[in-house]
């Protein structure tokens, strides 16, 4: 009860927001008029069926795709997030679901691949590794040992330490996507302690995911998404599973109404009738011939 109560009445401020975000594929409308925003110390799941557009509003803030509408705010002034290089300069970290680790590298040549720590010109190995035993700690990360290769720890485990990479440059915001899709019951209950650590280090935490048991255990809020609209925005601690499916198979209609195309014709004649349907215009059908094909009357 105490947990429910604290996160019905915690406040957060926003750090970052995005209003009527579209994004389309040629002739496809991945999102159309999207809404999102996460605050300091809150974990959103975004959840929705296969194709409702989860993957490409990540990928959208991640720097992947660029929105072909809508804006983006962080710090509540706009940004241009144009490729990954400017999601991580805006303290956005993303951990995708192939979790893109060296199997043959180590925990720590992993954590800080890219961004490795010099000594007087060398690699500063007891460097990295102290700082990587810190942050694991910080974590409540059960990993054994940091110098054995990645390739030979569990599923859990990898996935900690990719979410502890995501960590080092300081993000505000953590976008996990399915970070328990692969995972056994011990370990889905790791990841999800981790996401707990996560809010209390202030991160803010978007949570992709099709599990609403995982959803409801540590989200703040729910955004739902349809058809690459919204379609709903639930409080976790008030909200049942039976909504929330509800929501994404569209048993709950709450997405906004489609914005009307602007009229071809704005001044119509107002004179001008359309032509009636008369008996002369339509042709009977009395029978088919050998192929299928409708025989009008008359005609053999």
């Amino acid at each position: 009860m105490t947990v429910t109560a604290d996160r019905r009445t915690r406040s957060r401020d926003r750090v970052l927001t995005m209003h009527g975000i579209g994004k389309r594929f040629g002739a496809v409308r991945a999102l159309t008029d999207v809404d999102f925003s996460v605050g300091e110390g809150e974990v959103v799941a975004l959840i929705g069926d296969n194709g409702a557009g989860k993957s490409t509003l990540v990928k959208v803030l991640a720097g992947v795709y660029q929105p072909d509408a809508g804006r983006i705010e962080f710090d509540g002034e706009p940004v241009h997030i144009t490729s990954p290089a400017d999601a991580q300069d805006f303290g956005i970290a993303t951990v995708f679901q192939d979790l893109a680790l060296c199997d043959n590298l180590d925990v720590v040549a992993n954590l800080w691949l890219g961004r490795e720590l010099t000594l007087e010109g060398a690699l500063d190995e007891v460097g990295m590794e102290r700082r990587t035993w810190a942050l694991l700690r910080e974590l409540a990360a059960r990993i054994p040992s940091v110098r054995v290769p990645v390739a030979a720890l569990s599923g859990g485990h990898r996935q900690t330490v990719a979410i502890a990479r995501s960590l080092i440059g300081e993000p505000r915001v953590v976008i996990l996507d399915e970070p328990t899709a692969a995972l056994g019951v011990a370990q889905t209950a790791e990841v999800l302690n981790l996401i707990e650590r996560l809010r209390e280090r202030g991160h803010g935490v978007v949570l992709v995911s099709h599990n609403m048991a995982e959803v409801l255990a540590v989200a703040d809020r729910v955004v739902v998404l349809r058809l690459g609209r919204n379609n709903g925005e639930y409080r976790a601690a008030e909200v049942t599973s039976e909504t929330l499916i509800a929501a994404i198979t569209g048993a709950i209609d709450n997405a906004a109404p489609p914005r009307r195309e602007p009229d071809p014709d704005p001044d119509p004649d107002p004179q001008r009738e359309e032509a009636p349907i008369t008996d002369a215009t339509v042709i009977p059908i009395t029978s088919r011939d050998r192929r299928g094909i409708p025989r009008p009357r008359g005609r053999s």
